[in-house]
């Protein structure tokens, strides 16, 4: 009984969250008789039924996102493809310079969103829109920047306001300038990102290696039983100490749970042997709140953090001295 009285309150807690945050939107007579369009087109009712509510959800994300003087291509959009209606289950809005979202539908009391795998990739993120049997408005009920999963509890949704954060955060980094993670583990780098010794032949940035290196040689010789692959990227668009770069040095491994384990390290470069005192470095999750965060203090010749993901999660990584930041953002 207990167990039972349990889940139900945290049903009331997830509808009564969602209610705060939730915006109700008028379905349009237009978008009505486009989304009745797409389904005729369709072999049978389900299908037709699918994409109709699919046709409605990317609609009324492309309203929300109009009011909001956020540009969109409908029409670049896979869902107003009609190869692609019949083919997947797919219901992207197509933002302009950002990416493509995934406007899922769910009918009225229903606690839990279906995420086909196939949407899993090449999305910014996921917005959930409610629909009841009237087909006469829908609520916005929030956003989630990733998924991995076909079932999204409507609980870990965030709200309408962490998803216009969310879109200018990737507006000022486009996805394409994502650093995968995955692919560095067969051999493919992107620019920027070099060995830690083809930088010590750049005179200007030479690190007094054998110094500052003593636990990172003590973590790989720790690691030998794993496969590590190390790459290191001159940070000097926003930060320079005394005329000279930092350098943060990625360092992943993976792991027997399926998860990669990750180590940043962010060290002074030249004849500067230690870091300025306040220095930080920091890791973002994917909504962009801070999960990690490492300082310098007097006569720290580097910082470091350590920590593990999942299979293509997202996080960024922010270095920060006084008022001037610069960030990398990572897909694992």
């Amino acid at each position: 009984m207990a167990a039972f009285i349990t889940i139900d309150r945290l049903m009331n807690n997830s509808t009564h969250q969602l209610d705060n945050f939730a915006l109700t939107l008028p379905i349009s007579q237009k978008a009505r008789i486009t989304a009745q369009q797409f389904a005729s087109q369709q072999p049978n009712y389900e299908k037709a039924e699918q994409v109709r509510l699919n046709t409605l959800a990317v609609w009324v994300v492309n309203d929300y996102l109009e009011m909001m003087d956020i540009p969109t291509d409908l029409q670049a959009s896979d869902s107003w493809n009609p190869v692609m209606r019949i083919c997947g289950n797919v219901a992207d809005l197509e933002v302009p310079s950002i990416g493509r979202l995934e406007c899922r539908p769910v009918r009225l009391h229903q606690q839990v969103c279906s995420i086909p795998p196939e949407t899993w990739e090449e999305r910014v993120g996921y917005l959930v829109v409610q629909f009841d049997e009237s087909l006469q408005e829908a609520r916005l009920l929030g956003f989630i920047p990733s998924v991995a999963t076909e079932i999204l509890p409507l609980a870990q949704l965030q709200p309408l306001e962490a998803f216009i954060d969310h879109l200018w955060q990737l507006r000022q980094s486009p996805v394409n300038s994502l650093v995968n993670l995955s692919q560095w583990f067969a051999g493919i780098f992107e620019t920027g990102w070099q060995t830690i010794e083809s930088l010590w032949n750049v005179p200007e940035v030479r690190l007094n290696y054998a110094f500052r290196s003593t636990e990172t040689l003590e973590l790989n010789a720790l690691n030998q039983a794993e496969p590590i692959t190390k790459r290191a990227k001159l940070i000097d668009l926003g930060i320079q100490i005394l005329n000279q770069p930092v350098m943060l040095i990625v360092e992943i491994s993976p792991q027997k749970d399926q998860q990669t384990s990750i180590h940043l390290q962010l060290h002074a470069t030249g004849n500067q042997i230690y870091l300025p005192p306040g220095v930080h470095l920091t890791v973002l999750d994917s909504s962009g709140a801070v999960f990690l965060d490492a300082e310098s203090r007097k006569l720290d010749n580097y910082i470091q953090l350590r920590f593990r993901g999942e299979a293509t999660e997202q996080f960024s990584v922010r270095i920060t001295l006084d008022n001037t930041s610069i960030t990398e953002h990572f897909r694992i």
